[in-house]
């Protein structure tokens, strides 16, 4: 009969403590997609489905605010050359 070996784990998960909170700056490209897919969600799918039309406005709405956050909290990073 073969035995194994059982290893220990000698990494232990310590978990740190919740620290101030810090926005990331996000690309322009969230902004228009929210932009975009507000005003699809209005025009078309929200005719198609009500339900589904009111949550994906709300989805794209806060995707819009949390760009919006973005860009005027977040830090403001240096591009080299």
């Amino acid at each position: 009969m073969v035995k194994k070996k059982i290893k220990k784990n000698s990494v232990k998960s310590v978990s740190k403590p919740m620290g101030k909170w810090k926005p990331t700056p996000l690309k322009g490209t969230f902004m228009l997609a929210a932009m975009v897919g507000f005003f699809v969600s209005y025009y078309i799918i929200y005719r198609m489905s009500f339900n589904f039309g009111v949550t994906f406005m709300i989805l794209f709405t806060v995707m819009f605010i949390a760009s919006v956050i973005s860009m005027t909290k977040a830090p403001v990073i240096s591009e080299k050359m």
